[in-house]
């Protein structure tokens, strides 16, 4: 198949949708597809990966977005409509449309080209987080359902997102989850070195993997770092770095980490923490849980598929940061208990694998051409 994906960010982009974008399209080159991407302009000075790939990326003009300045904006561009009449895809794949998503998915729409719209980011949330934003809550679930329901399937990637789409009016809705290389994300590559860096006085690490960002709540760690015995690693940057950095002063902040670096960091923490109440899947909890971590983790969004409470981790009310404190306190205060609850976690995402994950997509994509095929007959 010839597929053009259309998405809101793209490496060098570090987040959910710039990752599971690269993931779908390596993935479809590497099964005898032809990936086209189509994403926002990197901000000024950001290197892009196109040169790279094996596959072509279209840039659109981008600005970045008012109150998150490293995130870019794709604008409405003719290079759209242009890249793919050029690329003739058999289908569209919008990756978490919104801003660039809308004019894709009218740029497929006016060329009679089937559309899977994945949704992948909370912007409603967002839109009440961040005042600069320019959406209501109410306008952008608006948008929303008037781009999804213009797609001829919606893929959500968790339970609790494919019920918040119907509660809004979203019709068509399937499941597609995210994958994890267990490979790359193994307990086998705790580093005793690394350790006694990051805990010289032999102290369980707590850790936090993401953007540092109003929504992710990581100032709730703030009486973790206070426990004794404890130290706070936090790994990622975002807008609200100064922020954040101020409310958890005792935190060890180690900046953006990636690759065998970021593995090692993963498997040599104790404990994995992710505090916000928005995430529509929760990659980083996957990652963690193949790294072989108990994960504490707000009862909301995608970490309510992904944990088995009492089992591999805890899941506590939303913003709850006293529950929050506890659930880790108890996992401080238990070695076997963490390693009992890293071990069950484990096992259950050793199956994830990306591979397959992509080849679910690309059944996706195979549903909507034949819908279409007979709708044509």
């Amino acid at each position: 198949m010839r597929v053009a994906i259309i998405t809101e960010s793209f490496p060098p982009d570090v987040n959910g949708v710039a990752g599971s974008v690269l993931r779908a399209a390596d993935h479809l080159h590497a099964r005898g597809h032809e990936p086209l991407v189509i994403a926002p302009a990197p901000a000024a000075g950001m290197r892009a990966v196109t040169g790279a790939l094996p596959y072509p990326v279209v840039r659109v003009p981008s600005v970045p977005m008012p109150g998150y300045g490293r995130f870019r904006l794709g604008l409405p561009s003719r290079r759209i409509a242009a890249a793919l009449t050029a690329h003739r895809p058999d289908v569209v794949h919008l990756a978490s449309p919104f801003f660039l998503g809308g004019p894709g998915a009218r740029a497929a729409r006016e060329l009679g080209l089937p559309t899977v719209a994945v949704y992948q980011t909370d912007v409603p949330a967002y839109a009440k987080l961040y005042p600069g934003f320019g959406w209501s809550a109410a306008a952008a679930w608006r948008w929303l359902r008037h781009i999804h329901n213009g797609a001829d399937r919606t893929l959500a990637p968790s339970t609790a997102s494919a019920t918040a789409l119907h509660s809004h009016g979203i019709e068509r809705v399937w499941l597609w989850r995210r994958g994890v290389d267990a490979v790359r994300f193994d307990p086998a590559h705790r580093d005793a070195d690394l350790r006694r860096a990051l805990a010289p006085n032999g102290e369980v690490l707590v850790g936090y993997v993401g953007r540092l960002a109003v929504e992710k709540r990581v100032e709730l760690l703030a009486p973790v770092a206070r426990m004794p015995g404890v130290r706070v690693i936090i790994v990622g940057d975002g807008p609200a770095a100064a922020a954040i950095h101020k409310a958890v002063p005792e935190g060890n902040f180690l900046g953006v980490r990636k690759g065998d670096q970021l593995a090692r960091i993963y498997a040599s923490l104790d404990v994995f923490v992710t505090p916000g109440p928005f995430e529509t899947f929760g990659q980083t909890v996957q990652e963690a849980q193949a790294s072989g971590l108990p994960v504490v983790a707000p009862a909301a969004g995608g970490p309510i598929d992904l944990i088995d409470h009492g089992t591999t981790g805890f899941l506590v009310p939303p913003d709850d940061g006293d529950a929050l404190t506890d659930a880790v306190a108890t996992l401080v205060r238990d070695t076997e208990l963490r390693q009992r609850m890293g071990l069950a976690a484990r096992a259950v995402v050793a199956g994830r694998t990306w591979s397959a994950v992509g080849d679910e997509l690309i059944g996706h994509y195979r549903a909507i051409q034949r819908s279409m095929t007979l709708g044509a007959a």
